[in-house]
């Protein structure tokens, strides 16, 4: 249930609980202020009787009556063992207050009616529950405002909750400050966290992208002496090295440019079954080839994309699957011309990567081989660039599945 309708059944429950409460303290408060009034008008009434009949030998006019036909069997007890009482009763004349005490042989008694100040009682209670329930029917609707103001505030501050966790660290609730407010309070609290968040984030990024900048030229350098070395085994191993350091430095270099926002992409219409073609072939790795399949429909589909970045995806995802699965390794344009995937035949990504998404120097699990795991994370980056959706999941019979959906583009005329 949401919180306004939470709050609301509260308010009504808690008016509710109130005016019944005062309905009940109200009700038995007059019924007995009514009846203690009319039990000592009883008594006093039968003590004059009790005096003229004693004066006279008669009660005419007093108020009294001897061996009364419908006086109670307790109360007539009471009198016949020579003492005085009074008693409450509803039968069998209605309800009366009814007095009497010993008068020799006989019982003199005095009965009090009290239909009509039970009935004014009962009318109260009406009053009572008639006025609790337009008091409910009155605040109810302010409560619900109130609480769904609440409500929009909560929704407001856990969608930018919500945001921050998905990566917009600009986002901010920016509610006015409000003395004594605890959603005030719980909105800056979350503008302060994403702040401190969104700093230290720039300020790990600023530090990659400056070490990624001061190694790119002594690595040049390393690069251009590993080449003049003389050929034998001690070389090549140096040179393989060095090489391995220069991607590595690119990489983070690109990640760098990414995380910047500096990148754009340059976009055209391109026939995607003829892209991922070019590029399977001039990057699908000789000693280990891909397998390209292009469903029916696909050739004459067309996509708004930027090759080069398409290129870098692709090549990206294929290398994965070359390094962490195991053959083939198979890519496929779908039949709307605009969804390829790339699949091996390994154990599938690691559960914490198809959780929270790839991790920069993290491949996930040990058997997926080494690796520094920036590949992904730059294919996820480029992809956010040409505006593409790019998934991960495994097959269900076996193998890490990456899924790129491309936007679409209207056909071309000429």
């Amino acid at each position: 249930m949401p919180l306004r309708w939470r709050i609301a059944a509260l308010v009504a429950a808690a008016i509710c609980s109130v005016a019944a409460a005062v309905g009940v303290l109200v009700h038995h408060a007059s019924r007995d202020r009514e009846l203690t009034q009319a039990r000592d008008a009883a008594r006093t009434t039968l003590d004059r009787a009790a005096v003229t009949y004693a004066r006279t030998g008669t009660v005419e006019g007093t108020g009294a009556v001897l061996d009364a036909p419908g006086l109670p069997a307790g109360l007539r007890g009471i009198a016949d063992r020579g003492h005085q009482g009074t008693e409450f009763s509803t039968r069998p004349t209605g309800p009366a207050m009814w007095a009497a005490r010993p008068a020799g042989e006989q019982v003199l008694s005095v009965r009090i009616d009290m239909t009509t100040t039970l009935r004014d009682i009962s009318a109260l209670d009406t009053t009572i529950a008639w006025a609790g329930a337009l008091t409910t029917a009155a605040v109810l609707p302010l409560g619900v405002i109130i609480a769904g103001g609440m409500s929009r505030r909560l929704r407001s501050a856990a969608g930018t909750a919500r945001r921050i966790a998905a990566g917009d660290l600009d986002a901010r609730i920016e509610a006015p400050p409000r003395p004594r407010d605890e959603i005030a309070e719980i909105s800056a609290a979350v503008d302060t966290m994403a702040a401190a968040l969104q700093q230290r984030l720039r300020s790990e990024q600023r530090f990659t992208a400056d070490v990624a900048h001061e190694l790119r030229t002594p690595l040049m350098g390393l690069v251009t002496a590993a080449e003049l070395l003389p050929e034998g085994e001690a070389a090549s191993f140096v040179r393989d090295r060095v090489r391995v350091l220069a991607a590595l430095v690119e990489d983070l270099l690109e990640i760098s440019r990414l995380d910047a926002g500096a990148e754009e992409a340059d976009l055209s219409p391109c026939r995607l079954s003829c892209l991922v073609e070019d590029i399977t072939t001039l990057h699908g790795l000789p000693t280990e080839p891909v397998e390209l399949v292009v469903e029916d429909g696909a050739p004459t589909a067309e996509v708004w994309t930027d090759p080069r970045r398409l290129e870098r995806i692709l090549t990206n995802l294929i290398v994965n699957g070359h390094r962490h699965g195991r053959r083939p390794v198979t890519v496929t344009v779908a039949a709307d011309g605009r969804t390829v995937t790339v699949r091996d035949r390994g154990r599938g990504y690691p559960d914490t990567l198809l959780d929270d998404g790839p991790q920069r120097f993290r491949t996930g699990a040990r058997e997926r081989g080494t690796g520094h795991g920036l590949g992904l994370t730059i294919a996820i980056g480029q992809a956010h660039v040409i505006g593409a959706e790019l998934a991960f999941a495994n097959a269900a019979d076996g193998g890490a599945v990456a899924t790129l959906h491309l936007p679409p583009k209207g056909p071309i005329h000429g």
